[in-house]
């Protein structure tokens, strides 16, 4: 969460101006105004701006990254069509219905009419683009293209979109048959285990330990349901704070990486959110090394973060990038072979692309080879636990009946 400043600022030639500028504290704002070659006379702290909330359980983000795919792709339309950039800016603000939208947009213009160039409008606001969307549009104010380095920018958001639906689509059936098997379980234990359980009782015969296992949990959630909400928010926030630690992410992250089937999907992402990135920053000229540095903090798993940090300084050394990456062991053998073939081509950056093609379509492959598995798999345990819940019945149906000993 940023602070909104208002500010008062001179020039060197004696002109007043005054207006809104969004930072994290006021050191921040007078460092700014100085890069744009302004005299900070006053900067007073304003109201708080919200352009992502913090990260609550019912926060949601102000400006979502779909938002800034749409409109990257619509300044770089804009500009491409010779449009001045403060005037597509102007007309972006215009078109939008965001009202959060609007006011950054605001004062990203209100900085570049200032003099400042777009990437350092941008870096005021790290909260919605990030390191790898302000490195790809200063290398393309460098090589004055900046509107086909958004165009690129925008068709990355949407790969890595597209990326992210496959899986996402890919998870609702499992979501909704787990969901389904919790509430016929639950409601075979709140309401038809107690029928029996009253027969039993009124018996007097001691009841086999299956039986009476099964009347217990159907008598506790019958008392203490309002637990189960509560027990899964303290899994939750206590999941969050191990994954916000970095100790403990790096332990969660490798344990996700060896899980069967899961651990190779994963390792599949991020070896295509990798290639993709890194691929398009070196195709708009972004130096590798500065490129690695970038592509390290957009990777999720931290254990593959490390991984590219430490090819990173071996890089640095004055080795290649494909053997950096095989001794780290966490990536696979035909992206890095593919990786070293890009290197002896000169074309590092086309066949980081196709690694990315060939990944994303692993990952599309990977996620049905999982469903196919998982179907069976989920419905054979819902069986099995209904068929343990309705044998533990009859059990003590027949022990009622004095037909087992």
């Amino acid at each position: 969460m940023a602070a909104l400043f208002h500010y008062k600022a001179t020039s060197a030639a004696g002109e007043v101006s005054e207006g809104d500028m969004e930072a994290r504290d006021e050191s921040a704002v007078v460092a700014r105004l100085q890069d744009l070659g302004l005299i900070p006379i006053q900067v007073a702290p304003g109201r708080v701006v919200e352009e992502r909330s913090s990260g609550g359980l019912f926060s949601r983000r102000r400006i979502s990254q779909n938002q800034v795919g749409a409109l990257t792709a619509e300044l770089a339309t804009l500009l491409r069509a010779g449009l001045p950039l403060d005037r597509a800016l102007e007309i972006l603000i215009g078109l939008s219905d965001n009202p959060y939208m609007q006011g950054l947009m605001t004062r990203v213009r209100d900085d570049v009419r200032g003099g400042a160039a777009l990437s350092k409008a941008l870096e005021a606001h790290p909260a919605v683009f990030s390191r790898f969307y302000i490195g790809m549009i200063r290398a393309g104010e460098a090589g004055g293209a900046l509107g086909t380095v958004l165009a690129r920018i925008s068709e990355f958001m949407e790969r890595s979109k597209e990326l992210k639906e496959t899986v996402k689509s890919a998870l609702i059936y499992p979501t909704i048959l787990v969901l389904a098997s919790v509430t016929s379980v639950m409601l075979l234990l709140i309401f038809v285990v107690p029928q029996f359980s009253q027969m039993f009782e009124q018996s007097g015969k001691a009841l086999p330990l299956a039986t009476r296992i099964v009347i217990a949990a159907g008598d506790w959630l019958r008392k203490y349901w309002w637990a189960l909400p509560l027990i899964i928010l303290l899994v939750w926030r206590y999941f969050s704070w191990q994954m916000g630690n970095a100790a403990s992410k790096a332990r969660w992250d490798g344990r996700f990486l060896r899980l069967p089937l899961v651990g190779d999907l994963l390792t599949k992402i991020e070896v295509a959110r990798f290639a993709r990135t890194l691929g398009t920053l070196l195709a708009n000229g972004v130096p590798l090394l500065a490129a690695l540095g970038v592509v390290k903090d957009t990777v999720g798993n931290s254990v593959i973060a490390d991984g590219l940090a430490a090819a990173r300084e071996q890089l640095q050394a004055g080795q290649g990038l494909s053997k950096p990456l095989m001794a780290q062991k966490v990536f696979p053998p035909l992206a890095v072979h593919m990786v070293g073939v890009g290197e002896e081509t000169g074309r590092l950056d086309e066949m980081l692309t196709r690694v990315a093609d060939v990944y994303d379509r692993e990952v599309a492959l990977a996620v049905k080879r999982m469903l196919a598995l998982l179907e069976p798999v989920m419905i054979l345990g819902l069986g099995l636990i209904i068929g343990g819940i309705i044998i533990s019945i009859l059990l003590a149906i027949l022990k009622v009946n004095s037909l087992v000993g």
